[in-house]
């Protein structure tokens, strides 16, 4: 009976920076449960593969190639999609640099794509959940994909830090406001993931030692370990869960 709950079978996920790392097994994990997916990507081969994957669960996948910085791109694509239950907010980026060294290019572009991006896909995502009937009733699940540098500070990683708890801000002022309409909004904040994104900073082995000493479990996060946490926070299973983070750091922040 309990575990029924985490099926979302008719569900319609959007999943942006879907064609590779967390987006993709976020998608995957999504469509495992039984959502519809639509999956956006700046990459067509990406968005190819990830499709044919999904469908291997019998379930609707629409793929669209898109920046999520592109503000009219996105709102025209959101527009033609007829309803949407669930948003995992992934694209974003980053891009380590000392704070006395951080370029404004690099900032400016941080900034834009993971809180301005961010603020636009889940306002217009919103938008469309609402002119569903029964929404109410049947509930809507956003989940803005942090990190634990939305909780604690790091070497290198000002603009980032800047940019994820401005991420945590936002997702406790949007629950509240969305709580009336059953609409949750969480953030799921992962340690050190291996993924495209992160195994170039993993090479350096002084970076990666120090990094696995800061994780009491002692390991890396595996990308089916944030997925998993994603689809919990999707399905009915987190039904009363709103306004909050789940951590899923191997116990970075608990010193």
């Amino acid at each position: 009976m309990y575990l029924k709950k985490y099926n979302l079978k008719n569900k319609v996920a959007l999943v942006t920076g879907a064609g590779k790392g967390l987006g993709k097994a976020c998608a995957i994990a999504l469509a495992e449960a039984g959502a519809n997916l639509v999956i956006i990507s700046r990459t067509q081969k990406d968005l190819n593969q990830v499709s044919k994957i999904i469908k291997k669960f019998k379930v609707k996948c629409k793929s669209y190639l898109c920046d999520v910085t592109d503000y009219g791109q996105i709102k025209s694509i959101i527009d033609t999609i007829p309803r949407i239950d669930v948003l995992i907010n992934n694209a974003g980026t980053n891009f380590p640099e000392h704070f006395t060294k951080v370029k404004r290019s690099n900032m400016e572009y941080m900034v834009k794509i993971n809180n301005v991006a961010a603020f636009n896909l889940a306002q217009l995502c919103t938008l469309k959940m609402l002119k569903t009937k029964n929404r109410k009733k049947i509930g809507g699940s956003i989940v803005n994909m942090s990190s634990q540098m939305g909780h604690v500070g790091g070497p290198i990683r000002s603009v980032y830090n800047m940019n994820k708890h401005g991420l945590e801000g936002l997702t406790k002022g949007m629950a509240i406001d969305l709580a009336k309409y059953n609409i949750r909004v969480n953030t799921v904040c992962p340690t050190f993931v291996v993924t495209p994104l992160t195994s170039k900073f993993l090479k350096n082995k002084k970076f990666k030692k120090e990094t696995l000493n800061n994780i009491p479990l002692g390991r890396f996060a595996e990308m089916s370990e944030i997925a998993s946490t994603v689809v919990f926070l999707a399905s009915d299973a987190a039904s009363m869960i709103t306004g909050t983070s789940l951590l899923v750091d191997g116990g970075w922040t608990a010193k």
